[in-house]
């Protein structure tokens, strides 16, 4: 019975591993996919901010380029412990829909601020209040909810749970994130299916309910 069990462990462990392999290889593939839609855009001025509610952030200046691989790889390096949300983590998830942001959680304690604050400068990011005033890159810019952040290959909000998410429990949904590690070792961590389904339907627009019906077909498929 234990030799049974052992093997179900191991098992199991295969097989986080490699969906945690093809969550990351979609991540990479819509990187491809963003540099291939975008090469020669005319910026318009549009910031991901300026998005609208039914395309999205795709459409905007922002998605020129978008590549938060290397953001994802300085938080991973330094130590930092966050969770991708929004399309980001759809994508990895399977979604089709590309974007042009990069949307992560963290669990608000202080004692992380000095790595997130080493993993933004390593990416030569800017930071910046919920207003749009600039913030120094270092440990005290993350006393607050929620911080923009903009670097040249990817910019978005890095949120706590002290923001106002309603009824959404947003300590537990972080809490039960997927893990995904690379063949070299990156670790990023993304938000279940469930729960970023649950965030959709809660947000409610044009665009978070596509996404959402999206991943419910991936679910209900396979």
């Amino acid at each position: 019975m234990c030799g049974h069990s052992g093997t179900a462990r191991q098992y199991k462990k295969v097989l986080e591993r490699d969906a945690g392999e093809l969550a990351i290889r979609r991540l990479e593939e819509a990187v491809r996919l963003i540099r291939a839609a975008t090469t020669g855009r005319k910026r318009r001025g549009l910031r991901h901010d300026d998005a609208d509610d039914v395309t999205g952030t795709a459409a905007t200046d922002d998605a020129i380029g978008f590549n938060p691989l290397p953001l994802l790889r300085a938080l991973h390096g330094n130590g930092a412990v966050v969770a991708v949300m929004g399309q980001v983590a759809g994508i990895m998830h399977g979604s089709r829909e590309l974007t042009g942001d990069l949307d992560l959680l963290w669990d608000g304690d202080r004692r992380q601020a000095s790595a997130l604050a080493a993993a933004f400068a390593a990416a030569g990011a800017r930071l910046a209040d919920p207003e749009g005033r600039p913030l120094p890159c270092e440990p005290t810019a993350f006393g607050g909810a929620k911080v923009l952040f903009r670097s040249t290959l990817a910019s978005g909000d890095c949120c706590t749970p002290a923001l106002p998410w309603g009824d959404l429990p947003i300590a537990g949904i972080l809490a039960r994130c997927r893990v995904a590690t690379a063949r070299d070792g990156l670790v990023i961590r993304y938000l279940d299916r469930a729960d970023l389904i649950r965030m959709r339907r809660a947000a409610g627009r044009p665009k978070d309910l596509r996404r959402a019906s999206e991943l419910e077909t991936l679910a209900a498929t396979g």
